[in-house]
């Protein structure tokens, strides 16, 4: 017999505005979850029953009037959604990941949990994420490591590695997610999910940690490409103050509505090996790309391989602007020493990036973005959409790309791993992780599809073909 969590979360809004499922009833069966496998999948670093419960009365309370006036719920009304521990919510406290900031309690909420909040969502807490939110794995010196229900003894990924565990483990619906470098998507991979990295600007950053290089945003992380899609509507919008502004949809159209539209025909341009010097891709990589060709092919695109030249200039770009906005995160005085060594290293290294080597770099990422924009993907005669691996390897064990004894080294064995997310980070451009292929061992390899600027809407409809050809939600993990 099906249990609410194995609902999705659009399924579980609509038995709350019929009446069949209560908010409080489902708030409740998440936290019990919650309470026995957090231990095992380290996905939250703060739990709040309280407000979950408080919020969950108070959806239930205007369900109850909406169907006695008649009127229209959000689509997500009544639903928990986690968030980050990167992003501020008023009264709960927001670690970032660090022991530095382990009491910090902020009194405002940014743009994003405010629009949660508008759209009836509920609360269980802030998910697990690694100091600052610095590298694609989730351990840190406050809580245990997220890792994949798919195998404990695996990382769930990061810097989103929290919201990737919670939701893979059936411990939140859909869950709040950012990604500066490929932490919506590198977790997704790892434990099965699908996520969206939306366009630059498409998601409001502020109001107070404002990432003005632009390559960081907030996105969902979700079982299927429709509760993705939905939340992604939740999120989207832009507010006074923002430095950036995605495109919007045409008027009355929404991120939900374009898992119902056929994506046509698309030329979708096929990237299998990384474009960085001395990254081997691993074969179940390779081989999920290769499967997700011929699917491709059977409904009626046009795939067509192709090679970027082995350059590393973005990569040290890259590298610079990581390291600066590393230096800039706010450490409280005397907090310095309570650092993880990565994060010492990356504040070390940025407080070395000259102006004109940090503008540089921002100027690379302009150019890569035009190049691109302009020579491979200008509308009616580039390509659509670029196939590509999500990560280069499977998920690895817990611990195994950290190095506290060479947070150098450590680093550039995150960047052989990850030789393909944070392109579309320099860019801007919408990427999404779709998990189509689980290896020999069980464990879910992605692969990633990236759009152009602004346009998300090809990238859903798009997801939602593949996933309806070869679904995957019904893929329980063994912790469940």
């Amino acid at each position: 017999m099906a249990e609410l969590h194995d609902l999705t979360a659009l399924e579980q809004a609509e038995e709350i505005r019929s009446g069949e499922l209560s908010p409080v009833e489902l708030t409740e069966h998440y936290l019990a979850r919650i309470d026995r496998l957090d231990d095992t999948l380290g996905a939250f670093l703060t739990r709040t029953p309280e407000i979950a419960r408080k919020q969950a009365a108070e959806a239930e309370s205007e369900a109850v009037a909406a169907r006695r006036e008649g009127r229209a719920l959000p689509p997500l009304h009544g639903v928990p959604v986690p968030v980050k521990d990167l992003n501020q919510v008023a009264g709960v406290r927001c670690t970032m990941g660090s022991a530095a900031l382990a009491e910090y309690v902020p009194d405002v909420d940014d743009h994003v949990a405010a629009a949660l909040r508008r759209a009836g969502t509920v609360l269980l807490g802030k998910t697990n994420t690694p100091e600052f939110g610095l590298p694609c794995y989730t351990e840190n010196a406050l809580a245990p490591p997220a890792r994949t229900p798919w195998d404990p003894t695996r990382s769930a990924g990061g810097s989103s590695g929290g919201a990737a565990a919670a939701v893979a483990g059936g411990l939140a619906p859909l869950a709040h997610a950012s990604d500066g470098g490929g932490s919506i998507r590198i977790p997704a991979s790892a434990c099965g999910l699908y996520g969206i990295k939306p366009s630059r600007g498409r998601v409001s950053g502020g109001p107070v940690l404002h990432d003005v290089t632009g390559l960081s945003t907030s996105g969902p992380l979700a079982r299927t490409v429709a509760d993705a899609a939905a939340l992604l509507d939740v999120m989207a919008g832009t507010r006074p103050g923002d430095p950036y502004a995605a495109p919007s949809l045409p008027p009355g159209e929404t991120f939900a509505g374009q898992v119902r539209r056929d994506p046509g025909s698309l030329r979708i341009a096929v990237l299998a090996q990384a474009p960085l010097p001395d990254v081997e891709v691993h074969p179940d990589c390779r081989t999920a790309v290769d499967e997700t060709v011929t699917l491709l092919g059977e409904l009626g695109h046009r795939p067509e391989e192709l090679s970027f030249p082995v350059d590393d200039r973005i990569l040290h770009a890259f590298t610079w602007v990581w390291s600066v906005m590393a230096a800039n995160r706010p450490v409280p005085p005397g907090g310095e020493e309570l650092l993880m060594p990565l994060t010492r290293y990356l504040r070390a290294r940025g407080r070395d990036v000259s102006g004109t080597a940090f503008g540089s770099s921002l100027y690379a990422f302009r150019t890569l973005a035009q190049t691109l924009a302009d020579e491979l993907m200008p509308p009616g005669t580039g390509y659509d959409v670029i196939l590509s691996p999500t990560v280069a390897a499977p998920p690895p064990l817990v611990g195994a790309l950290r190095d506290d004894a060479d947070p150098q080294a450590e680093f550039a064995a995150i960047g052989r791993f990850t030789p393909f997310t944070a392109f579309y980070n320099a860019t801007g451009q919408p990427a999404v992780n779709v998990p189509l292929h689980w290896n020999a061992e069980g464990l879910p390899i992605g692969v990633m599809l990236a759009g152009r600027y602004g346009d998300e809407a090809t990238l859903i409809a798009l997801s939602a073909q593949l996933e309806a050809a070869r679904p995957w939600a019904h893929r329980k993990p063994p912790v469940w």
